[in-house]
């Protein structure tokens, strides 16, 4: 199957009110523009520098998600046109998007990623902390921050039942974090292989690489 044949049949299954984020790292130029001229318009990367050469060499109206874990020193080369960064794990990294935000004249969206999944290599913000952070009112001091909701990884496991568990713990965090933001409305949990259970327990985005552009070399 092409990937415009692939993407067309995913679009089939994911309900018309989950977004679609295309996950793009390490595919070249050539598959991102195939998906391009299938419709898809978000593409998510991990790497600043794959990235920013990516932006360079396709169309303007792409809306790039940095789902990686994101250094604060290379927020500068992505912070002029980044659509929505996924993955910020630290009041440090939030402090410098509000800094780049602010040089360049711009509100940068951002979810919060809560670290849901049993494997300590996850990143994210404990939940103590990601509460405290959205209860106390400190998201008031970055107005170049927009704070659009909340990421959340699971466990890379084959056990089902462990993933749901995890992303119905991730849909109760958001509800409650709500209720002291309610401007939060993004939920973005999901990827290749548990897509499916993501949307089930409340995504409404969800980031697909290989089922669209085929396993990763």
């Amino acid at each position: 199957m092409s990937i415009s044949d692939r993407l067309r049949a995913l679009r089939q299954e994911i309900p018309p009110s989950v977004d679609l984020i295309a996950v793009s790292k390490f595919k070249p130029v050539a598959d991102l523009e195939e998906a391009y001229a299938c419709g898809q318009r978000d593409f998510g990367e991990n790497y600043v520098q794959e990235l920013v050469e990516k932006e360079s060499a396709l169309p303007k109206d792409v809306r790039w998600h940095f789902i990686g874990h994101l250094q604060t020193n290379k927020v500068k080369y992505i912070a002029p046109f980044v659509h929505l960064i996924h993955s910020v794990d630290s009041l440090k990294l939030l402090k410098e998007i509000q800094k780049q935000g602010a040089s360049k004249g711009r509100i940068i969206s951002v979810l919060l990623q809560a670290h849901i999944a049993e494997e300590e290599s996850k990143t994210g913000f404990d939940i103590e902390e990601l509460k405290e952070i959205l209860q106390s009112g400190t998201l008031q001091d970055f107005p170049n921050v927009k704070v659009e909701g909340l990421m959340g990884m699971g466990t890379f496991t084959e056990d089902a039942d462990q993933t749901r568990r995890e992303f119905k713990h991730m849909a109760e965090i958001f509800e409650e974090a709500k209720q002291y933001e309610p401007g939060l409305k993004i939920l973005s949990m999901g990827m290749s292989g548990d897509w499916k259970i993501a949307v089930e327990e409340g995504s409404n985005m969800v980031r697909i690489g290989s089922t669209i552009f085929g396993s990763r070399n």
